[in-house]
């Protein structure tokens, strides 16, 4: 179903998420705990208005990517020359780690955000997912994380996309990835 205002992808989206029984929202996101808001690249900041105008602060939290993304820059400042060098080659792995190696990474950022907001009880809503672009993070990988999965509460994610030929593209460049989630676009 196409939706044409951002409050009516909002509206919908918040009927799903505090009227559905959980198990519909699983089976018709293919046993994934997400959901994909779908909004024009040209739209997002009127969705972002829009999210913040209907959803209450005492059911949602919103976690902005891009203001993730600054903060991580900011306090990797000292060593970003450094790693940019020695990483020529995997670039994204100053964003993402790779499986098994820890240290401070926008990646790990986010989901510690996604975990805050669960905690408190909260339906967390990533917004400004573009600001993934180009880092290695695809939202597959948060989506499909084990603290997404198992939680009891779903994961919006505001997705900046348009449709070619049947495709969801993300920022209208970038095929998605086959997510296991509900898309309301």
């Amino acid at each position: 179903m196409s939706l044409s205002t951002p409050d009516e992808l909002i509206a919908q989206t918040k009927r799903l998420v505090e009227t559905e029984k959980r198990t519909e929202l699983r089976l018709r996101a293919n046993g994934g705990n997400s959901v994909l808001l779908v909004c024009p690249p040209h739209l997002e900041k009127e969705c972002i208005h829009s999210l913040t105008t209907h959803f209450s602060p005492g059911q949602y939290q919103m976690i902005d990517l891009e203001e993730l993304l600054l903060e991580f820059v900011e306090t990797q400042q000292a060593d970003l020359p450094e790693l940019f060098d020695m990483l020529k080659g995997s670039v994204e792995q100053i964003f993402k780690a790779p499986e098994g190696e820890t240290g401070p990474d926008l990646f790990g950022n986010i989901m510690a955000a996604i975990q805050h907001a669960f905690s408190r009880n909260l339906v967390p809503v990533l917004i400004r997912t573009g600001a993934l672009y180009g880092s290695g993070i695809d939202s597959i990988h948060i989506m499909e994380s084990s603290l997404v999965m198992k939680a009891s509460l779903p994961l919006l994610l505001l997705y900046p996309a348009t449709r070619a030929d049947g495709q969801l593209l993300f920022l209208s460049r970038r095929p998605a990835s086959k997510y296991r989630c509900m898309i309301i676009e």
